[in-house]
């Protein structure tokens, strides 16, 4: 087992919660989203022209969802037999569930960032 920032990342458990990180991310960026837009809008009447808590949320947003991917990632690299990793094994079961955590961390990345472009393209509440 390696020391170090990876070997910390293939000590962690992957369970079917770490499986929920990334979307509940861009479902909690989403929501974030809509309340500072109407917010925003119900207050000032436009938005920001460099709306900073906005582009916080949404680092923060991307930081959490890269973390969660790359301890999946992580996890996907851990030594043993070849693929196809299909037997009912613990180390398989693992893969399977750090492979799809990082395929979710992937989508829920790109969601983000298409849930953010609005407020880049849209300067006006109408």
């Amino acid at each position: 087992m390696k020391r170090g920032l990876p070997g910390w990342a293939q000590r962690l458990r992957v369970t079917l919660w770490t499986l929920i990180i990334p979307p509940a991310t861009w479902a909690a960026h989403f929501l974030f989203s809509y309340l500072w837009a109407a917010i925003n809008c119900a207050k000032v009447g436009e938005f920001a022209t460099f709306p900073t808590l906005f582009v916080a949320g949404t680092v923060v947003a991307l930081l959490v969802i890269l973390g969660s991917g790359w301890i999946a990632w992580v996890q996907t690299r851990l030594p043993g037999g070849s693929a196809p990793h299909e037997d009912s094994t613990d180390i398989d079961r693992l893969r399977f569930l750090a492979k799809s955590t990082l395929l979710l961390a992937g989508l829920s990345f790109f969601a983000v960032i298409f849930t953010a472009l609005p407020v880049v393209f849209l300067g006006d509440c109408r």
